[in-house]
């Protein structure tokens, strides 16, 4: 099944939902339900289509609200069952709030040599190990974890966490960042993502799926 790249699902008008590239995101949204009884309802009016469907959402059911994630894992991207599974459920809660104000975080680690540090890490995060690649939890509990290349020289910055949100966002995210004592470290890569720092140095990247043309899902 072909996965869509972000211009694509970009072009499909899913209001109330963002898209974040695989595998730190999907297409996601928050709908805003008032109360619990509301949302478990909206989880099992759901839950129906997706069985029917064979193809089942993450759904995170709190007292006020429900995130939802859809992603096609054996694709490694959005597909069109996810585009349609998100065309029910905008069916489903049409007198609900549909926010697509969604993050996720992904750390990057600066480092010569990924594939010495990666059983470290698969360790202690209970991850399978996948040598110099991007370690990642399926059940998107724990933010995935890639290695950055580097040199050997010192001091450099470790860690850094790439802020991943929707595109129509990014700027308002950014002048946000500025304006509480941020500084802009590079915009070369822009919008594909911005460096900024803090007060103290410590960097990290907003970034989003626009200007990535090889990105797919």
């Amino acid at each position: 099944m072909t996965t869509l790249n972000g211009q694509q699902i970009s072009e499909l008008g899913l209001t109330g939902w963002a898209y974040l590239p695989y595998p730190a995101g999907g297409l996601m949204t928050r709908v805003r339900t008032g109360d619990f009884v509301t949302g478990l309802a909206l989880v099992n009016a759901i839950g129906e289509r997706a069985e029917a469907a064979n193809h089942h959402p993450d759904l995170d059911l709190r007292y006020d609200h429900l995130d939802i994630r859809l992603i096609s894992h054996d694709e490694k991207g959005i597909t069109q069952r996810d585009v349609e599974l998100a065309r029910q459920i905008i069916e489903l809660a049409k007198d609900l709030p549909l926010e697509p104000a969604v993050t996720k975080v992904e750390w990057a680690l600066d480092t010569p040599d990924g594939g010495r540090v990666s059983p470290f890490w698969a360790a202690v995060l209970g991850l399978p190990d996948q040598g110099n690649e991007e370690l990642v939890d399926d059940s998107g509990a724990l933010p995935s974890l890639w290695y950055q290349p580097s040199g050997s020289d010192e001091p450099r910055q470790r860690w850094h966490p790439d802020i991943w949100v929707e595109a129509a966002q990014a700027k308002d995210r950014l002048r946000a960042a500025l304006a509480a004592g941020g500084t802009m470290v590079s915009d070369e890569e822009a919008p594909s993502f911005w460096i900024v720092a803090d007060h103290d140095g410590n960097q990290a990247c907003i970034c989003t799926w626009q200007d990535r043309a090889a990105m797919t899902g």
